[in-house]
């Protein structure tokens, strides 16, 4: 199971010009929690998809000045989070000497380190690769090639904004980490 489900409880906004015959409906209150969460990563929790079902919606509150509908909700949320262990099946992004990386149809950050392939894998440079010598055959780690990883541990960083630093040519560079990553072995 690579989702779970999470409750979540939030103030959900809507402007004016998203009411339906001057009410706030199911559909919009759906809306604006979608635009709000997903494919973002909430820390420590994971990548959120879609909202799952509503459990409660408070009255709107109409916002001073604004005209905004103040809502609290709470709602539950599919989340992408693969458990220690679980098997994952994916694509072969890249090969570099320090290992393999590997993405699903919506998550691109899954890696294998060189020290998690299998007994007897070596990078090949020339074709840009990692190759897996057994006693049959030659197996090779080709782009685009389906593979199945085991989780190992996942790697969280914090997001929290960060001046951006000058380079060289005096344009403002800024470097972000993933805010989750995943790392697995081979099976």
């Amino acid at each position: 199971m690579l989702t779970i489900q999470t409750t979540i409880s939030d103030l959900v906004q809507i402007p004016p010009h998203g009411f339906r015959n001057n009410q706030i409906t199911r559909d919009d209150l759906e809306d604006r929690i979608n635009e709000k969460y997903s494919n973002k990563v909430l820390q420590k929790v994971g990548l959120c998809i879609c909202m799952y079902d509503l459990l409660k919606a408070s009255d709107g509150l109409i916002g001073n000045g604004t005209g905004n509908a103040n809502v609290n909700v709470e709602f539950r949320m599919i989340v992408f989070r693969p458990f220690k262990g679980e098997i994952i099946t994916g694509t072969v992004q890249n090969c570099t000497p320090a290992g393999i990386q590997i993405t699903t149809q919506f998550f691109e950050d899954i890696f294998v380190p060189q020290t998690m392939l299998f007994e007897g894998c070596e990078y090949n440079e020339a074709e840009k690769t990692w190759l897996w010598r057994t006693e049959e055959s030659e197996l090779w780690f080709d782009i685009g090639t389906v593979v199945n990883v085991r989780v190992e541990s996942e790697k969280w960083q914090d997001q929290a904004p960060k001046a951006p630093t000058k380079s060289a040519g005096g344009d403002a560079v800024q470097e972000r980490a993933v805010p989750f990553s995943i790392e697995v072995s081979s099976v």
